[in-house]
């Protein structure tokens, strides 16, 4: 299978979608890689090295598109690289349809196959793909928070960890699922004082057996939240379904009643965000002011520890990649049931429920 591999070019997106062990594995097994040239500096991987993993380095990216069967990327295409989609092509990257209309318009116009990694789903539930950069923006999370935290970055000047004879920030994570149990850790090591609020009780027990007792766990809904936003120094979004537009549990009026200089990070941007109030924001430009509360929205937050997260990614996407260059699509979609509730696109379709009921569009059931 001829596969490709640009460079990202999302707004300080520094990884890369294969590193060269992954190459290797699939140059060995008779298929032909092709990483643009530069792709993987960011992250710490020169061309030489994908050359001797035996890659072809291509300098002109509309080349590699036109050439690749399937192009495996870390984010989804941006305006400059709409033109690139095309009927017969295979996409495999996060996509995050739910919550960006004009990018699953482009992808219906191509005609082309759309495999979302946040949509790969094990029978148990489990996001194999997506669940590697859920840790690590967890983790993120509470030191980009933190950071913003600090008076000269206009924050209310609070130490999560506190001092002795001073009480310890205040940080509130609404959701219990990959992303918040990663930012408590986090938190809990800093010291700040954690509230984790969920819907589901039976998570609420896991975590509290996790933190044994070091953080509080609260039941979602509005009087809980609204109290507890209310009282927090810190607020980490980290709600998820996969697939669905993320529901708003923080209302303008709870975001009004913030300390001033209380800061929301919240990871669940991608998805539309879980907070009224909150706008996808870069890495350029990461936070802005709403009634004295900082908000920070950058929905490629694991793009900002490019090595980490590259390897991370890289070691999840392989298996799949595997199959689907060893088998072919049709026959790899048919035997791995993970790799189907994967499948967004297909020839002009919508064909994942949740993403179909976001757009307001029939769900079509897969062709081959």
């Amino acid at each position: 299978m001829q596969i490709g591999v640009p460079k990202e070019i999302k707004d300080n997106e520094f990884r890369v979608a294969m590193i060269p062990a992954v190459v290797g594995a699939l140059k060995g097994s008779g298929h032909h890689v092709m990483i643009e040239t530069g792709a993987g500096l960011g992250s710490g991987f020169s061309d030489e090295e994908y050359l001797q993993a035996g890659a072809e380095i291509v300098e002109d990216c509309k080349l590699l598109w036109d050439r690749a069967e399937m192009v495996v990327k870390v984010k989804e295409p941006i305006k400059e690289e709409y033109g690139f989609l095309k009927d017969g092509i295979l996409l495999f990257t996060f996509l995050h349809l739910a919550g960006n209309r004009r990018l699953l318009d482009e992808l219906l116009r191509s005609g082309g196959t759309a495999v979302a990694y946040e949509t790969i789903e094990t029978d148990d539930g489990q996001l194999p793909i997506l669940t590697p950069m859920s840790e690590i923006a967890g983790r993120l999370s509470v030191q980009v928070g933190a950071h913003h935290m600090m008076k000269q970055n206009g924050g209310a000047g609070v130490l999560l960890g506190g001092v002795p004879g001073v009480e310890p920030g205040r940080v509130t994570i609404i959701g219990g699922g990959v992303v918040g149990l990663n930012a408590a850790k986090m938190a809990v090591g800093l010291g700040a004082d954690v509230t984790i609020i969920n819907r589901g009780h039976e998570r609420l027990r896991y975590l509290d057996d996790v933190f044994q007792g070091r953080v509080h766990t609260l039941h979602s809904n509005s009087l809980n939240i609204a109290k507890a936003t209310s009282e927090c120094d810190l607020l980490i979004g980290a709600v998820h379904l996969a697939g669905a537009k993320t529901q708003k549990l923080v209302t303008r009026e709870m975001v009004a009643n913030m300390k001033k200089g209380s800061v929301i990070v919240d990871v669940s941007i991608d998805q539309g965000g879980c907070v009224e109030t909150i706008i996808q924001t870069s890495h350029s430009k990461p936070t802005y002011d709403i009634d004295g509360v900082i908000h920070y929205g950058v929905a490629n937050m694991p793009g900002s520890v490019p090595h980490t997260s590259t390897i991370a990614l890289a070691n999840a996407t392989f298996p799949y990649i595997m199959e689907i260059a060893e088998q072919g699509f049709n026959n790899a979609v048919k035997s791995i049931s993970s790799l189907k509730r994967g499948v967004n696109i297909r020839m002009g379709q919508v064909t994942h429920p949740m993403v179909a009921a976001s757009a307001g569009k029939e769900c079509a059931p897969l062709r081959f």
